[in-house]
This record gives structure tokens, C-alpha cells and sequence, in this order.
């Protein structure tokens, strides 16, 4: 299944970017996608255009909020010879960490 990862960071808005981060994440939570939130970013899981709506979306919400710029990194894994998910990948490079 497709995954794509997603920075958004708002310019000009002052050092805290929290109630920004929570905004684009109502996106996420409305689209019902699975996703996972890490401290620098969030990773999506779903359909690819699916994806691409919800990542516009959540690019488009800082500036809802007033921000007057919005930097947005996006990396998307789609692997097509097998059907992986979050869990799967770091579940495999735990188990080769506990076998050294």
C-alpha cells in the first residue's frame, strides 16, 4: 500500500508550530487514512490519489490559519510487487536488530 511521509512547516508565524501541526492533522483524522505522527513529520497510508487529495489538503491548512508561507516536504513509498504497510516495515528491521 502506498505511504507518504509529510513536513509542513509554516513561515512567519513564530517559534511554535503545534496548533498548525494539529490543524493539518484534522485533515488526516477527517479522511480516515491510517496514519502515524513522529515528532518531525507524519506518515499516510492509503490509495494514491486518496493520498494526493489529503497531502493538498494539509499543505492548504497553515494558510487557513494566517500563515503567509507554508514549506512542505513529501516522500511517498509505493511499492507495487507487495503489499506492505507502516507496521510491516519497521516491524522487519526490528526483527534484524534482535538477530544482530
Amino acid at each position: 500500500m502506498p505511504m507518504a511521509e509529510i513536513t509542513i512547516v509554516p513561515v512567519g508565524v513564530g517559534a511554535s508550530v503545534s496548533d498548525y501541526v494539529a490543524e493539518a492533522l484534522k485533515v488526516v483524522k477527517r479522511s480516515g487514512l491510517k496514519y502515524q505522527l513522529t515528532p518531525t513529520s507524519t506518515v499516510i497510508e492509503g490509495d494514491l490519489d486518496e493520498l494526493f487529495k489529503v497531502l493538498k489538503e494539509m499543505h492548504e491548512s497553515p494558510f487557513s490559519k494566517g500563515a503567509p508561507r507554508v514549506v512542505t516536504v513529501i516522500k511517498i513509498d509505493d511499492r507495487r510487487d507487495k503489499t506492505i504497510t507502516m507496521e510491516y516495515k519497521v516491524r522487519v528491521v526490528e526483527e534484524k536488530l534482535r538477530r544482530g
